[in-house]
Order: C-alpha cells, then structure tokens, then sequence
C-alpha cells in the first residue's frame, strides 16, 4: 500500500491541472475522492481498457458528475485509447470528450451521461439489476459489480430515494455506493440544508452499510473488500476531505466549483511534495496504472465470447406480421392502450425485453400474460414493479439501456412525465433506447380531471431532442408504433395511449410497410379542398368533421399522423404532397396544447386545449373545449367563407 499516495496524487495533479488550464471546473472531489478511486480500481474494479466494451466487465458510475476530472484521469492513467493526454489538457473545450459532467462514451469507458445530482445512484441501479438478470440467465459464476462515487447533492436529491429504495427490495448485491461524506456544499456547510442520518436512511431500506476513513488506505480496502460478499446493496460511507491536499482550500466550499488558482496550486503541489511540471506522470507511476487491469485477464479471456442477443430488424418484422395476423379481424372498439396490452402479450420470456410500471400495470396494460414478475427471489423475471416512483424509474430505465443487454420499457400515465423529464432528456441525450408507454393520453379519461388530464405533456415530449412520440389512433397503428419503436436503438421513444375506447378505423388505408409517420386515412389523396390532421383520439373526430362539411361541398383530406417524430424526418416534397390542399388550407385537432402545431398551420386553424382540463365524464370535456363534430366543423366552415 505504499504507492497509494502517489498514485492517488496522479489523479489530483491531473485535476487540478486540467481544471487550471480551463479556467472552469471542480477540482474538490477529485482531490477528496483520489485515495479511495485509487484503491477501488487497483484492487476490485474488473475491467479491460483494451476491450472497454466488453460485457461482463464491472460497471463505475461516477453519479457526483461535476467531480468528472477524477474519472477522466482514471480512464487517461489505465490505458484507454480514447483517454488521451491531449483530451486531459482539453478539458471543457468543443469537440472534446472531456466535457464538464461525464457524457456518455462506451469506447472511451464512460458509462453513463452524469452530472443531474442523483441520476447516477439510479442509473447504476438499473445497470446492476440488468447485469444481475443476465449473469443470472447465463448460470454465470459471478455477476458483475457495479460501483458508485456519490456526494452530498446526490443524497439530497428525491430520485436517489425512489432508487436506493427498489435497489434494497430486490436486493442488488452487486451494488456498491460509495459516499464522499465532505460535509461540503456550493453554499458552504452541508450543515446548511442537510442534516439527515444517511446511514440509518439506507439501513431502513435493506441496505448493509459500513462507515470508514477517506483517506486511510487500509481502511479503504478493508471495506471494500467487505462489501464484496454482501448479501444486500452496500453503502461505504467514507469521511472525506474536499479539496484533500490544499493548504488554504481543503475542507472549503472555495474548492468545490473554481480552479484553485496558480500561487494555490504550488502550494499544494509543495504540499503533496509533487515536483512534476503540469499534466506530466512519472513514468513509473503511470506503468503501474497501465498494469492495474491485469488481476482481471483471467476472468476476461473466460468471458469475453460471452454476449447477448438483442431482436434483430428481421425478428421483429416477422413477429409483428404474426400480431398483425392475429388481430386483423378485431372490430369492436377499444381503447390504445388495450391494444398495446394485446401486443405485449407476444412478448414471450425468451424476448430479450424487460417491461414494468408505476404502480399502474392494471391501468396502463403494460404486462404481458406470460411475463414473470421479478423480485429479490426471482431476478430472471421479465417485468418488474417499480411501486410509486416515476422518476427512479425512467432513470433506472436509462441504465438498463446503456447496459445494451435488454430493451426496455414501462409505463404510467401520461401527466407523470413531469416526474420523468429529467431522465428522458438523458436518454435522448446519451442516444439510447428506453421505450415509455404513456396511457391515459387526453382529456378522454374523464372524472380523474385535470391533475391527471396532459394538455402540454405531449408537446413536451415532441421537443426534447432526439427522441420519438408516437400517438395512434387504433389497435393497427398501435401495432404499428411499438414496431417501430422496437426498432429504434438510438433514442427513446414514448407510446401515447388512450384510456377511452377508439373506434378500428385505419384498416387498409395503413400500408405498414415504409412507414413515413402520417399517411391519408380519409378522403381523396388529391384534389382536397382542405386537409385535417389529428392524432390518437382525435382521428375519428376528423374523420366525422370531414363527412360532415362534406355536406356542405367541401372536400377534406384527413391525415392520421401517429408519430410527427418520424413526419419530420421525411422529404419536404414528401411531406408538401401529402398535406397539400386545392384552398391551401390545412387543419389541426389534438387534444392537447396547440403550439407545437404551427409549423403547420394558422393558430386559428389548431383545435386543441391551451386551457387544464375538467372533470367530467370524457364526451362531456370534450363538449367543454369545443373538440365535438358540431363545433368543429362550424368553424372550419366559417374559416372559409
């Protein structure tokens, strides 16, 4: 244990130059946090820089990511190939990997996209249930550790409880977090705001828990090693100190988010006794950290065929052709989200797909008839009860994606994706594939009223980045949009069902082959007068508004548009075609706010709810907000005159 403190004093210097040079950035918690990465990756961690990723390697989440030098210097001192001396020194600058909070790069041995306090403990919980699912399956020897840093901030977040609390009922006890206790916040003390028992906290969710000295080695290791053979997530809280090395910031809030300063940082390097110019490692130093992996050669070579299966494009055509098969002569109306449970229910075990709700499954129909439940008895299961936590959820979700061992969806309803938010624009952001089934769509839920009834949720969703919305109309688009969703692998999706009973009403009008986003359900394909679009609920009221002004001599296109997401993404001479009209005048209905809309058409020409909803039985909201035939149809007949 002799080297610690010199290898540790890698880490910090590099910090602490790299914060420098960039004038910006956290030079604290890698300074605090040095001894115990040190210990952690030259003794437990079971990893490969030269394989990065490979499967069955452990997983380390770095869930304080504002602290991220600490993991780039980790990655930069072991050997990964992307980690180079020159990213280090370009820390926080365009077209660098070493962005300010860690974003997610496999390659380059970043696991998951951090820096929203809490995020982390909860991603890391949903990397070690997958991992623990999989070793489980693959009648491994050992399943893969998954180890956390955390601070203060990710304690005090509500997320890190939603996921410290379903981690300790299903027992993840390849789960390892280990706290940076530094009593130290952006406002000083953590005296401040946070006074909790954060041991108890954890004991009181079935967590083991150990308490130990940041700094000293041996205690470091001996806890560590202690935490192997639990039979529960484990929490080491390590007393720490922020800024450890620094002869006037140690221990201060002024180390946490400022570079220490040149005449500081010749002091701590005086102080730490590291005479080496910026960004320079010993060279012996550095061949120990490039030979810290080779405890793990062993177990990689037995392992590194090992892999997982994923549906294929093709598997996924042929099972919905099945579905669709099966299901094409159902007429009675139903509602979306009816004939989403209808899909599931093809989802057999050996699917590699792993479902789940809030708390909702007899409401949101997100559990296929042949999916075993997992819990602390059973981790193979196939779905999993995520009881009331939206947010933990959707994160948790995030790490079962980036474990890329097996897709993933759940569901709640479609006014809790405020909840949900901040791990859905992670997802998009890390470009992987979380699907989230969002039910109860509209205003047609009825008596629930307006804290469950999503007016602007949808257009929420539309205007996150890199992400797919789907709304369909019926039970065959329905098909259509988990096909879909299914396929894409480098964005979440969200499916937005319907509570309410929907007529079956696209039929042969939707050719499921090529699928562009909208496509004509209603009327001439040509030679229009006008053309509506509606989505979801709404398809069957265009479709009557357009048989009612009929009467009245004008002919209406309806466009039925289930995912505008992939609309947009189609050729503008496609998109002009099928949405032009003879009076260049084209309508929009959705229950829902109106904004998002007007890259199509006139506001005027929107009918939608820019207004909470009421609560009533669900014919009678709509009657409320005007969405009715009668109503509609007046007033588009009043536009043209």
């Amino acid at each position: 244990m002799k080297n610690y403190t010199e290898l540790a004093n890698c880490i910090r210097f590099l910090s602490i130059d790299a914060v420098e040079k960039a004038k910006s950035g956290h030079p604290g918690m890698p300074m605090g946090m040095a001894d115990i990465a040190t210990v952690l990756f030259h003794n437990f961690l079971i990893h490969n820089p030269k394989d990065p990723t490979w499967l069955l390697r452990d997983r380390f989440v770095l869930s304080n990511g504002h602290g991220s030098m600490l993991l780039y210097a980790l990655l930069y001192l072991t050997g990964y190939k992307k980690m180079t001396i020159s990213q280090i020194k370009n820390f926080r600058q365009l077209g660098s990997i070493t962005a300010g909070h860690p974003e997610y790069e496999p390659d380059a041995g970043i696991e998951i996209t951090t820096g929203p306090l809490g995020q982390g403990i909860s991603n890391a919980v949903g990397m070690a249930l997958a991992l623990k699912k999989f070793s489980n399956e693959k009648k491994l020897s050992r399943t893969p550790k998954v180890y956390v840093f955390c601070g203060d901030g990710c304690l005090m977040e509500g997320i890190s409880q939603e996921a410290i609390s379903i981690a300790g009922h299903l027992k993840l006890d390849n789960l390892i977090l280990i706290y940076d206790n530094n009593n130290i916040s952006i406002d000083g003390s953590t005296d401040l705001a946070f006074s909790d028992n954060t041991n108890l906290r954890f004991k009181s969710v079935n967590w083991d828990v150990h308490s130990g000295k940041g700094h000293d080695h041996k205690n470091i290791y001996n806890l560590i090693k202690k935490a192997q053979i639990s039979k529960n997530p484990c929490l080491l809280n390590f007393k720490t100190t922020i800024g450890y090395g620094s002869p006037n910031k140690s221990a201060k809030a002024s180390s946490h988010g400022s570079p220490l300063g040149s005449d500081e940082v010749k002091l701590t390097r005086s102080q730490l006794s590291w005479n080496e110019k910026p960004f320079q490692i010993p060279s012996n130093l550095l061949k120990i950290w490039r030979g810290s992996a080779n405890k793990n050669q062993n177990f990689y070579k037995k392992t590194k065929s090992i892999s997982h299966s994923n549906l294929s494009n093709k598997e996924i055509d042929s099972l919905f052709n099945n579905i669709e098969m099966d299901l094409k002569d159902f007429k009675s109306d139903q509602a979306t989200r009816k004939s989403s449970e209808a899909i599931l229910n093809y989802f057999k075990g050996n699917h590699p797909i792993l479902g789940g709700s809030a708390d909702l499954t007899g409401s949101n129909n997100t559990k296929g008839k042949d999916m075993s439940v997992m819990d602390c008895l059973n981790t193979d299961g196939q779905y999993i009860h995520y009881g009331v936590r939206e947010h933990g959820m959707a994160a948790i979700m995030n790490g079962i994606a980036a474990t890329k061992i097996y897709k993933t969806y759940s569901g709640t309803f479609l006014s809790f994706a405020d909840y949900m938010k901040p791990s859905l624009r992670l997802a998009a952001l890390m470009k992987i594939d979380p699907i989230q089934v969002f039910t109860h769509d509209s205003i047609g839920l009825g008596e629930d009223g307006p804290t469950h009834q999503p007016i602007e949720q949808i257009n929420m969703l539309r205007l996150i980045p890199n992400s797919y919305v789907f709304r369909p109309c019926d039970l065959k688009e329905t098909i259509l949009c988990w096909r879909e969703a299914l396929k894409i692998n480098d964005a979440p999706s969200f499916i937005c069902l319907s509570r309410q009973n929907l007529p079956q009403i696209s039929g042969k009008k939707l050719v499921s082959k090529n699928f562009k986003g909208a496509y004509c359900i209603s009327g001439p394909k040509a030679k229009n007068d006008i053309t509506i679009i509606a989505t979801g609920s709404e398809v069957s009221l265009a479709i009557n508004i357009a048989e009612k002004i009929k009467n009245n001599g004008v002919i209406a296109k309806v466009i039925s548009m289930p995912s505008s997401s992939i609309f947009e993404k189609q050729s503008k001479s496609f998109k002009n075609n099928l949405l032009k009209s003879k009076l260049s005048q084209t309508f929009v209905i959705e229950a829902g706010s109106t904004m998002y809309w007007n890259k199509y058409t006139n506001t005027e020409n929107i009918f939608g709810i820019d207004a909470f909803g009421a609560s009533a039985p669900g014919n009678e909201v709509y009657k409320k907000f005007g969405l009715t035939t009668k109503a509609i149809s007046s007033k588009i007949l009043m536009k043209l005159k």
